[in-house]
């Protein structure tokens, strides 16, 4: 089980600088990239996920100590083939090139023309986090593949088997001078963020991002960043209780919490606390019986943060708040192989504890009382703006209210974290929780540079329109039309 920073190989900056123009010469030999490989491609990168389906599962298995591995199987190996799918099924839509109107419109009678052809960028570096090692690195693959552009990939440290079987993986089905994948601990992203790509994906922590972005600027290179933060739930007076806290738990339970979207506190009418921590003992009862040795439900993935979880907890109830520990079959959780945490309640906690200021990535929960929903939108105006917001209810007004008044990086309504799984929607944060958003078209556009190109007419307008010195009164009249 990985504890602490694994003992891998770093690849050296040299290294990594060679595979770089090694894409990069491949890109410019090759020119225009054609619908059959880019199709070609995203169909090896699929070869990649189904092939290695067991080894994959089982990697991350022995990453976390324990990962549920039906989990595993819908959340990185068909998670990673439907993008990659979708693209394949789209791209001949999203490559075709796309007119705009003339300005002025005039131009048009005489033959000119405007469009914006998608062009790759070239070679996109891609930093992958350790919570959804596979998906998280093969599903940006299909807005970078689909877009014509070759890769180099850094996984996390922190997931090292898995890391080791998709480079094994990948380097089967691909030529290094397409995808790469390197390897190493801390000092290998920090050489890897430096690189002189022509665009960087990186999703991780905030805190991270910052050195990465710094890094990338060296070179001028654009960066979309998908972080995180501390994802709010509003549950209205109107929610049926049940239902929402089914859906509230599921995903809250979902890889432990250990996911960016994941809802990381709760907005609650004061006057349903109780019904609210009631219904959320017998949803998690229902859905997890047993939790030490239950096989769907996943470890904290290491030590560090099985102890940075666990001080959180002992934070809360040192200040007075109340915890509660969820263990439907009251098992004893210092007995066990792994690091699993129950799930735990923080009731009302002071906004000056790590529960409501840091983002918990963990399978604990604050919950806090409200008397009117306008002050749950001023407490999350007042905070960093969040990557997901969560509305529960069905007062339209209300929902409408929460929607229109609050800024996040996406919403979803009545569920949890769904909004990311729409390959129509485009998913990313804002501000501090994030920058630039793919998936879908948008991911292909993401990672495509929108050229545009202006045809000239046959005709010297701008000689007749006196846009040409000697100057006199035809661009006198010609500039004053413009400003009626």
């Amino acid at each position: 089980m990985n504890d602490t920073t694994p003992d891998q190989q770093d690849t050296s900056l040299e290294a990594m600088q060679s595979i770089l123009e090694a894409q990069k010469k491949a890109y410019l030999a090759e020119g225009e990239v054609s619908y059959a490989t880019r199709y070609d491609r995203l169909e090896r990168a699929i070869n990649v996920v189904r092939k290695n389906e067991k080894r994959f599962v089982e990697a991350m298995t022995a990453d976390f100590g324990h990962r549920s591995e039906h989990q595993s199987l819908f959340t990185d190996i068909a998670s990673s083939v439907t993008p990659l799918r979708h693209a394949q099924k789209h791209m001949k839509q999203w490559m075709r090139r796309e007119k705009r109107k003339l300005t002025p419109a005039l131009l048009g009678l005489f033959g000119a023309k405007a469009w914006i052809d998608y062009q790759p960028l070239g070679v996109v570096g891609v930093i992958s986090p350790w919570n959804f090692p596979v998906n998280l690195t093969f599903a940006p693959l299909s807005g970078i593949l689909s877009a014509g552009n070759r890769c180099m990939i850094k996984p996390s440290e922190y997931t090292p088997v898995t890391s080791a079987a998709m480079a094994e993986a990948i380097a089967a089905e691909f030529d290094a001078a397409e995808i790469a994948v390197v390897t190493g601990g801390p000092a290998t992203g920090a050489d890897f963020s430096g690189l002189a790509f022509d665009h960087l994906l990186f999703t991780g922590a905030t805190s991270v991002a910052k050195h990465v972005m710094r890094a990338a600027s060296e070179n001028l290179v654009p960066v979309t960043l998908e972080l995180g933060g501390k994802s709010p739930v509003v549950i209205g007076r109107s929610a049926e209780m049940a239902a929402t806290t089914d859906s509230l738990m599921a995903g809250k339970m979902l890889n432990a919490g250990q996911i960016c979207l994941s809802p990381d506190y709760v907005f609650v009418p004061e006057e349903r606390m109780d019904e609210f921590v009631e219904s959320t003992k017998a949803s998690v009862k229902k859905m997890f019986p047993t939790l030490v040795d239950n096989p769907d439900y996943t470890s904290v993935v290491n030590e560090r943060h099985y102890e940075r979880l666990n001080g959180y907890i002992e934070e809360a109830r040192t200040a007075g708040a109340e915890v509660v520990e969820i263990n439907p079959a009251e098992e004893d959780f210092r007995q066990q192989p792994a690091h699993k945490i129950a799930p735990t309640l923080v009731l009302d906690p002071g906004d000056d504890l790590a529960v409501m200021q840091e983002e918990i990535f963990g399978p604990v929960l604050p919950v806090k009382p409200y008397a009117d929903v306008q002050s749950t939108i001023d407490y999350v105006n007042a905070h960093d703006r969040p990557l997901g917001l969560y509305y529960f209810g069905s007062d339209q007004a209300e929902a409408s209210q929460v929607v229109n008044h609050t800024t996040s990086g996406g919403v979803t309504l009545n569920d949890v974290i769904m909004h990311i799984a729409q390959e129509e929607l485009p998913f990313g944060g804002v501000g501090p929780s994030g920058m630039g958003a793919y998936h879908g078209v948008d991911g292909f556009k993401r990672f495509s540079h929108a050229k545009s190109v202006f045809k000239q007419t046959k005709f010297n307008l701008a000689e007749m329109m006196g846009m040409r010195p000697p100057y006199g009164e035809k661009l006198v009249k010609f500039a004053r039309s413009q400003l009626k």
